[in-house]
Formats: C-alpha cells, structure tokens, sequence
C-alpha cells in the first residue's frame, strides 16, 4: 500500500465535511472541558452507519463464537477496513485529538480486553452497547505511583470473599474515567500467600457506574486533550462476583501478570499513536501553508523566504515518513503478519516526537498569531506533546525497541 485507495478517499472528504459542520463549531467548548465529546461522538458513529456496522459485525461474531467456530473481528472494528479506521482517526485528531482519543479508548483498549479474555456471556454483557459507545468504556492499568511500570509497580488488589473478590486501590491518568459507564480494571490479587507484591498474578474485572464502593473523581485540568476527560478512580472494598472476573477463573497460565493482554493493547494503542500524529501533523501544514501565503513582510508573502520554506519542507518529510509507517501497518495486519510491540514502540517514538516538532515549527512559523489561541496552532502543539508521554512515555519507548533489537 503506497496511497490510500479512491474509497478511503471518499470517506475522508465525507468526514472533513462532517467536521466542518459538527465539530468545528464547538471546539472551543470541547477545549474548556465544558462539553463533553461523547454526543458528538455518537452523532459521528450514527450519519456514517458505524454504529450499525459495529452491532452487525459484533452479532456475527457472537453467534459464530456460541457456534464454536473462530470468530471473525475486523481489523478497523466497527466493521470498518483497518485504512478507514486510521482515516477516522488523523482526521478527527488534527481538529480535535482529545474526542478521537476518548473515541479510541472506548471503543477500542476497552471493548478489546472484553473481546480478547471475556466468556461468551461477559461478551453479550458488555460489548452490544460499547462498541456503539451508547456506552463510554475506561480502560484502568495506570496508577499515581506506578507510571510506565504498569504491571510492575500496580498496587490495586483483590483479595477473594467467598465466592466473591473485593477491589481496593486506586487508578489514575483514565481516560474517561469521570463519566466511564463500563470500566476494565486490572488489579494484583491478594491471596495470602505471602507473594511479593511485583511477582503477583495480574487479574482484570469489569466494573460498572454506580457500584458500591466505586468513586469516579472529576475531570483534570490539562495542558492539552481537554475534549477528552482525564480522572481518577478509587475502589474501596467494591464487592465484585466471578461473572466480573473477565474469564471467569484465574487461570492465566505462565502469563501470571497479565502481560500478553496488556501488551496486545499497548501495540495496537501505539500504532493509533501514529495515526494521531499524522492528523495534528496534515493540520499543521495544511495551516502553515495557507498563512504563509497570505501573510506578508517587506512587501512580499512570507511564503517567498527560503526559511519558511525550509519550514514547510521539513513538514512534507515528516508527513511522509508517518504516513508510510501507517500505510505498513495496514499492510501487515492485512496480511496476518501484525508488528510487535517494539515495532509499534518505534512508530510511537518518532511520529509522536514528529508531529510535536512539526508542531512548534508551526507555532513559530505563525510568529506572535502562533502563541494565540485564535489560530489553532497553540492548540495543535499542546496536543502533539501529549502524544509523547500517552501511551508509555517516550524513554519508555527507547528500551522496548533497544530490546527488541537486542533479543535479535
């Protein structure tokens, strides 16, 4: 794949048009935290039919699972092809990152770990309404003292009560934690025996609002993705029966930490990285352009000076090479040959520190107009910053290529 296909492309100008009349208009409110993104978000799944396509594509895979046979899920989700998902995507994130990123979250690392580890039943429970997002899924791994050492330094526990679990801890850094209705929550289980608290088996469960015990705190103040609510969640003795257990049993085989399900979301979470970065990085230029020609200095357009010039030229590179990561991507999960997660570490590492430079240069570019918030590009480098700590910070990014190069 070298370019994308004539219907992505229609695809892509029907989703601008969206934009422009949906969205747009509302950034502001979006930006401030005042509006939540999840109405716009369903009115985005339901004029293009995605909506109706995930439930179709969900039924499909449902039944054939209850029918023992191996279930068929798109690689897009939603019924959507792996390219229109990625074009959903670039183009939401370079209007509006935080909206695509609670979109992602939902839809995707949530609805993906019930799909991956739940029962037939947990799946049927759950799925119908999130990947619709007539619910809003949180997915909750990250805690305030653990940060990239996830698994390692979690501290939530579940210790067993009869036939039941009770949940006690803390999670923070959730994306759509504040208005969450379906929560997957990963927690170290307490069986007594005495175990350190690093080497202990990693179990996740499924919570949702209202539970006794739950408490889902407000939305944090951020320096950028304020369209996507950010908070904490506190578990005090939250009562959980084993039909919340995803799998229902804890037997994880030799993956005691619950690594492999993690890492699953981690690579496809990094990849999305990617795409994201393209979209502020396609916003980017296509602003720097259109303000380069018209704005003027010394009697001529700024657009004639070959620093400027240099400017844009840089952006065409980065836009190249991100967009050629993601073409390979698509191709390779096409072809069942899916990248690794240090593959998907190395896409993360440099389109996100691509797209935060391209970014700045943008803002420079833009001269004093940059630094206002009238000219979008302020919002734009607030966002591509992010970019480079969400999904695993970029250090951490450094040591999972570095072993993967290592482990040959």
């Amino acid at each position: 794949m070298f370019e994308w296909s004539d219907e992505d492309l229609m695809v892509r100008d029907a989703l601008r048009a969206f934009i422009d009349k949906e969205i747009r208009p509302h950034i502001d409110e979006l930006e401030t935290g005042q509006l939540p993104p999840y109405d716009i978000t369903r009115k985005l799944l339901s004029t293009f039919g995605v909506d109706a396509m995930a439930k179709e594509a969900l039924e499909k895979e449902l039944a054939a699972e209850a029918e023992g046979k191996k279930p068929s899920v798109g690689a897009g989700g939603g019924g959507m092809s792996g390219s229109m998902f990625m074009i959903v995507n670039i183009e939401l994130a370079g209007v509006c990152l935080g909206l695509v990123g609670s979109m992602g979250v939902s839809m995707g690392l949530t609805a993906s770990a019930i799909r991956g580890k739940g029962t037939l039943a947990q799946k049927k429970r759950w799925l119908p309404e999130l990947v619709t997002m007539e619910k809003v899924g949180a997915w909750a791994i990250t805690e305030p003292d653990s940060g990239s050492d996830a698994l390692g330094g979690m501290k939530t526990t579940v210790r067993r009560d009869g036939d039941d679990y009770v949940l006690n801890g803390q999670k923070t850094f959730i994306t759509n934690g504040p208005h969450a209705d379906t929560i997957v929550v990963f927690a170290k289980l307490d069986d007594g025996s005495g175990t350190p608290m690093r080497d202990r088996k990693v179990l996740s469960f499924v919570l949702d609002k209202g539970m006794s015990g739950l408490t889902q705190g407000k939305a944090f103040k951020k320096m950028g993705m304020m369209s996507s609510p950010t908070g904490e969640l506190f578990f005090d003795n939250v009562r959980l029966g084993r039909d919340r257990l995803l799998g229902e049993t804890e037997d994880t085989g030799s993956d005691t930490r619950g690594s492999e399900g993690a890492k699953a979301g981690f690579t496809a979470e990094r990849i999305g990285i990617a795409a994201l970065a393209l979209g502020i990085i396609n916003e980017c230029q296509r602003l720097s352009i259109d303000y380069a020609k018209t704005r003027k200095l010394w009697g001529q357009e700024i657009a004639q000076f070959q620093l400027i010039q240099l400017k844009l030229a840089e952006m065409e590179v980065a836009r190249i090479n991100v967009q050629n990561m993601l073409f390979s991507a698509i191709e390779r999960a096409k072809a069942g040959k899916p990248m690794s997660l240090s593959e998907a570490s190395a896409m993360k590492l440099y389109s996100s520190k691509a797209a935060t430079d391209v970014a700045m240069e943008a803002v420079q570019l833009f001269g004093g107009n940059g630094y206002m918030a009238e000219y979008r590009v302020e919002q734009l480098a607030r966002d591509a910053k992010s970019l480079m700590i969400y999904a695993g910070s970029n250090e951490i990014q450094v040591t999972h290529v570095a072993k993967g190069l290592l482990r040959g």
